[in-house]
């Protein structure tokens, strides 16, 4: 009789799936997974951290629209991973979280790394799944797939107990479960609806999210722009599902970005949100004209009227929804609507021009130390291909990149998102070169943040994966440090200062290339010459530690300090 382990099955599910990369960290309990998978035509990506792993594989499902996945061993392993987990979760990032752990014969025997770790995690994913019967192993993995994926996407844990991984059972008992969805499901009667309320009114405006981007909508979504001539706003993985140079695209929704988008809150009558949620970054819904007619197309129920009430809520696929509405224009609805919107299209293109005007005092500092948004300038000013990556991570400095990337192309710009999470520069940079190595990948990085996963410079060296990291170093936790100085009139030092750190040494002698930059002016050379590296290149830029980015001011008003 023929038989096959656990693991064996598992590998044999994971090739099914198509599956590219797992990203990894080894382990004693994943040993049996590692044993199927070394010679399959699926590459293990092994990181320096768990948490870098799961990153990775985030970065590959937000961008791939389909489950990154990352294998981890039981554990410390598992708890190093939860914080990578929450990120995504809160991204809406669609990947495979696969743990081992103790086997069912070993639990409440203190075994090595043994813990209850399904209902630590259960709260942050979509779904927490313990296989316990080897032949059900690929069942479950096709569970754990097709969840993450459907609907909202979001992430998946997958528990394997160690023996079930190296039980074997009749090849005749094992359970193949192979399911593709299609979630590509419409609300057409209130696509009818849309229409009639942007023929009333005067002043639209298209917000479109990360929806945009996971239901393939890009090209629908630029059809329903010029179709009714309304501007459009994106935000988060929407950034660049329509260009930013597109003439009726006013780049990102955020309020604080240099750019039409504060006016065009405050003075709209109709918000059209695609995809996209009503978070802290539109003031739990507080920015938005309080007159203003509210439309929310989402594939989940829950969040339509998260913090705001909804005049038209719609429960649809974005992509599916807008081929309607796309449908309706064209027979004829969309006769006068550019028309009519046209003077609002003015006062936008006015107000992106006088709030960019403003801005230039800082995107064109010469000031020295260098000002954080004239190494972004710089940074987005180089980068400008559409095939060009751009990375960003940490608190005052994601926000600076935030205020000045051009996003050409959807899933071209990756931030944490609402997550602030910290630490996933490096990963995600070393994911998107993993996945483009013929385009340039740049990440701009905070000198707190570079410290959460420094090592993972050295992977991007072992895997010869040639990134630029440009590090705006002002000499510690920039965010917290101007919080307090708002709030408490001035920074505590102990927790909020680092001090000079020779980043680019250190990268130098983990086998990379380093380079220190202190004049703005020379801050374009060195992209120039990291560029042409043929090793990953680490940019040590020296940033004026007193400028205080809006993203300060915002957390200074959060409520989380008492004023003296």
């Amino acid at each position: 009789m023929s038989t096959k382990t656990g693991a064996q099955i598992a590998a044999e599910a994971f090739q099914q799936k198509g599956i590219k990369y797992i990203f990894t960290l080894s382990g004693g309990h994943i040993t049996p997974l590692y044993q199927y998978l070394e010679h399959s035509n699926i590459t293990l990506f092994d990181t320096r951290h768990e948490q870098a792993a799961v990153f990775m594989a985030e970065a590959w499902g937000r961008t791939q629209r389909e489950p990154g996945v990352a294998l981890v061993t039981a554990g410390p392993g598992f708890t190093n991973a939860l914080t990578s987990i929450a990120n995504a979760r809160q991204a809406n990032s669609p990947l495979v979280l696969i743990s081992g752990c103790v086997g069912i014969d070993s639990c409440e025997k203190l075994d090595l790394q043994d813990m209850r770790q399904a209902p630590v995690i259960e709260p942050m994913v979509k779904k927490a799944l313990i296989c316990q019967k080897p032949e059900r192993v690929a069942e479950f993995i096709d569970i754990a797939f097709r969840t993450a994926i459907s609907g909202r996407p979001g992430p998946v844990y997958l528990e394997f107990p160690v023996d079930v991984l190296n039980a074997e059972v009749p090849v005749e008992a094992v359970k193949r479960v192979h399911t593709k969805v299609d979630s590509h499901f419409v609300d057409l009667d209130n696509a009818a609806k849309l229409i009639d309320m942007m023929k009333e009114a005067k002043k639209p405006i298209i917000i479109a999210g990360s929806g945009s981007w996971y239901s393939d909508a890009p090209d629908e979504l630029q059809r329903f722009v010029e179709n009714t001539g309304a501007p459009v706003f994106t935000s988060a993985m929407g950034r660049g599902t329509v260009s930013d140079t597109h003439p009726l695209c006013f780049e990102s929704s955020l309020a604080i970005r240099p750019g039409a988008s504060l006016a065009a809150n405050l003075g709209t009558d109709l918000v059209i949100m695609l995809g996209s949620r009503i978070s802290l970054y539109y003031i739990f819904g507080d920015i938005f004209n309080p007159a203003a007619k509210f439309v929310q197309v989402d594939t989940e129920a829950e969040e339509l009227g998260r913090n705001k009430s909804v005049d038209l809520p719609i429960v649809s696929d974005i992509k599916a929804f807008l081929k309607e509405c796309n449908r309706i224009l064209e027979k004829g609805a969309k006769k006068g609507m550019a028309d009519a919107y046209a003077p609002w299209i003015e006062e936008l293109k006015k107000s992106d021009a006088e709030s960019k005007e403003q801005a230039k005092v800082n995107w064109e500092s010469n000031d020295e130390p260098i000002h954080a948004m004239r190494l972004a300038k710089e940074i987005n000013d180089f980068l400008d291909k559409d095939d060009d990556i751009v990375c960003t991570d940490g608190g005052d400095t994601q926000i600076w990149m935030g205020m000045t990337r051009t996003a050409r192309k959807p899933a071209h710009y990756l931030d944490s998102g609402i997550y602030g999470c910290l630490g996933v520069g490096i990963p995600y940079a070393n994911a998107a070169k993993l996945m483009n190595p013929d385009k340039r990948v740049c990440l701009m990085i905070g000198d707190g943040s570079v410290g959460l996963n420094f090592m993972e410079f050295e992977t991007a060296v072992r895997k010869k994966l040639n990134i630029v990291v440009c590090i705006s170093n002002d000499l510690g936790w920039g965010m917290i440090r101007h919080s307090q100085q708002l709030r408490l009139g001035h920074a505590i030092e102990d927790g909020t200062f680092i001090g000079r750190v020779d980043y680019h040494k250190l990268v130098e002698d983990l086998g990379g290339k380093g380079i220190l930059v202190e004049k703005p002016e020379d801050i374009r050379p060195a992209l120039e010459e990291a560029f042409k590296s043929d090793v990953p290149v680490c940019i040590n830029v020296m940033t004026d530690p007193e400028t205080i980015s809006p993203g300060s001011v915002a957390l200074a008003n959060l409520g989380g300090y008492k004023a003296e």
